[in-house]
């Protein structure tokens, strides 16, 4: 059964509560981790305890919990469910109940809440077949506006792109930034193939630094793949060999159709294959 920590305390899911006056509620004000659970342990949590303390310190939210004493709280909500070996988990700080009105100062402690559950992004049938994928028009969030490095409870920029992608039948959307240039999908990293070489937007591009990009990257070089880290227009997307997206919930898919184009062979590509493949290897060692 799912569990959720709340500041000390542990809850079964439909027992868990936050104030209607928590400003993570009312503005989105706070943060927050997606993390995976493989063969019983905790995948990446230094690096990602990093990024959440890293995207505290940005929007002045003083966490008030020291780092070893939340990655223990972590683990052990994890083991609080004792038949779970798979799973995610949602790791959020919130500025904390307060009045009606913008001003953090008038807020309670922040609220640290640890969500043990399981997550299931697309179907499995579709890691086989790839994605169809389309452009939002909603561009990616400007990064002197709410820079996208901050995982922040402010996602209705993603929300909006993710609407269209419904809309059009899709499940996943490119976002571009305010260059026109490809930034991100709505809840994922992307990765080009062309002639053997793996592309992905650089960090500047106005893109999260995601967990799983960096992983993939890391496996790529390791494996001898050559890398590289540069600005991408929706030309590169759709003269790609390969296309696909990685993330903590949909950890590597493969991308077959962008906006109408065919990618490669419509199937997802050899790359793809051998970067999902090492992928699961790398994560359950």
């Amino acid at each position: 059964m799912a569990k959720v920590w709340i500041n000390g305390k542990l809850f079964d899911k439909a027992d868990a509560r936050v104030s209607v006056y928590d400003h993570g509620f009312l503005y989105g004000d706070g943060i927050f981790e997606g993390i995976r659970v493989y063969a019983g342990k905790v995948f990446k949590l230094r690096e990602h305890l990093d990024r959440l303390y890293d995207s505290a310190r940005h929007i002045f939210l003083e966490i008030p919990i020291g780092r070893e004493q939340l990655a223990e709280a972590v683990v052990a909500t994890v083991r609080a469910d004792g038949q779970r070996k798979e799973g995610y988990i949602r790791l959020v700080v919130s500025r904390g109940a307060g009045t009606l009105g913008l001003d953090p100062r008038k807020t309670t402690e922040p609220q640290v809440i640890i969500i043990v559950d399981d997550i299931a992004l697309y179907p499995p049938e579709l890691y086989e077949q790839g994605l169809e994928i389309v452009t939002a028009s909603t561009i990616r969030n400007h990064s002197n506006a709410l820079n996208p490095r901050i995982k922040s409870l402010n996602y209705l920029n993603n929300i909006l792109a993710k609407i269209e992608a419904i809309r059009a039948g899709c499940l996943e959307a490119i976002m571009l930034n305010a260059n026109g240039e490809v930034a991100e999908c709505t809840a994922d990293n992307i990765f080009l193939v062309k002639r053997g070489v793996l592309r992905t937007p650089p960090l500047h591009a106005g893109i999260l630094e995601g967990i799983t990009r960096d992983t993939v990257l890391d496996l790529a070089r390791a494996a001898g793949i050559e890398t590289q880290e540069i600005s991408l227009t929706r030309h590169d997307v759709y003269a790609a060999d390969e296309v696909f997206l990685t993330g903590t919930g949909a950890e590597v898919i493969g991308a077959v159709k962008v906006d109408g184009r065919v990618i490669g062979t419509g199937k997802p590509g050899s790359l793809t294959r051998q970067m999902r493949e090492r992928y699961q290897q790398y994560v359950r060692q």
